[in-house]
């Protein structure tokens, strides 16, 4: 499988994770010029912003080293480019799906939720 396609699996994994305990599903790999979101999530009064990050299980390094103050800061633009384009104005939450995907194709799901603060 390539780095691509573990992308998109563990994005899907991550989506469904999402929508059984209740998240509506607003947006998936939603972009913006060269700004990107991988999903767009509400609950409740929240919008979450999830960064995805899929490994496959024995990897070197978690998926969660992956998330980056680099990557971050990507994501805080592109959210807030989202935001001016969406007409949010209630509270958002930065979260972390951080995904494994094992030889049995069985995909492990880690939410790390507030993963990044924002302060606006």
């Amino acid at each position: 499988m390539t780095t691509a396609l573990t992308g998109q699996a563990g994005e899907r994994a991550a989506a469904s994770w999402l929508r059984e305990r209740g998240y509506e599903l607003c947006a998936l790999n939603w972009r913006s010029g060269r700004y990107e979101l991988d999903i767009v999530a509400r609950r409740g009064e929240v919008l979450h912003f999830v960064e995805v990050k899929t490994r496959r299980a024995g990897s070197l390094a978690p998926p969660e080293a992956a998330a980056t103050p680099a990557k971050f800061r990507a994501l805080l633009r592109a959210a807030q480019r989202y935001l001016a384009r969406e007409g949010w104005q209630g509270e958002v939450q930065f979260d972390l799906a951080a995904v494994e995907l094992h030889p049995d194709g069985r995909m492990e799901v880690r939410f790390i939720e507030r993963a990044m603060e924002c302060h606006w």
